[in-house]
């Protein structure tokens, strides 16, 4: 139980955050829960089959290549993951009369997220014990939160413009290039001090959510004027 509690506290705690931030129009409740539950079973469901369409396509097997690792980081971990999550955010709370304003691209693409990042967390977790739990609170489970932020951010734009296509690409790219960055540092391990730069993509990627939430709250047609 200790475990599970520590898996799944820095989820909430980043979920509570990014509600509070919604100053001024919050989403409906049983949304949001839908969206995490979404992105906690059927984005794993389709990272897997996507997996394990890679294994059989394209087996990585030198795990000392770079090459290979890159590949890995951007393609088969950061493509699938994000796309699994996008789908949902694009084809489900996009589409609802609720998502009326640039901030809930943020909000629902963080519930999505935050549910994939449970299931996994909850898994390492259980795996790995106290240490992981701890290293991942502060690691991996936050990475997750900025890579659904800035999907979210251009996601949320897209639904009020008329370049929609453009700008949910767009926040698919950039979730994918952060991801991947962030993995690659991790993957190349065996190159002395390179973790330093998942360190360094994990802070942009905490600078450029933080400014994405400031955007769209500065933006929201619900905000009264002083």
């Amino acid at each position: 139980m200790q475990l599970l509690l520590m898996a799944t506290a820095p989820v909430f705690i980043i979920i509570l955050y990014v509600y509070l931030k919604d100053k001024y129009e919050k989403e409906p409740k049983h949304l949001l829960l839908f969206s995490f539950l979404l992105g906690s079973i059927v984005s794993i469901i389709i990272t897997s089959i996507l997996y394990f369409g890679f294994d059989m396509i394209l087996p990585l097997n030198n795990s000392y290549s770079i090459f290979e690792q890159f590949i890995k980081a951007f393609f088969v971990v950061g493509l699938t993951e994000e796309f699994s999550k996008y789908i949902i955010v694009r084809y489900y709370a996009q589409t609802k009369a609720d998502f009326n304003e640039p901030y809930d691209g943020i909000m629902y693409s963080v519930m999505v997220s935050m549910g994939f990042a449970a299931t996994e967390n909850i898994m390492y977790v259980l795996e790995g014990g106290y240490q992981i739990a701890l290293i991942r609170a502060f690691s991996a489970v936050p990475a997750h939160a900025t890579f659904g932020i800035i999907m979210g951010y251009f996601m949320g734009k897209a639904k009020f413009s008329k370049s929609r296509v453009k700008l949910n690409l767009a926040g698919l790219f950039f979730a994918i290039l952060f991801h991947g960055a962030y993995d690659f540092f991790l993957f190349i391990h065996f190159v002395p001090g390179i973790w330093i730069g998942a360190v360094i993509s994990l802070l942009l990627g905490i600078v450029l959510s933080r400014k994405a939430i400031k955007t769209h709250q500065e933006n929201s047609k619900f905000k009264v004027p002083k």
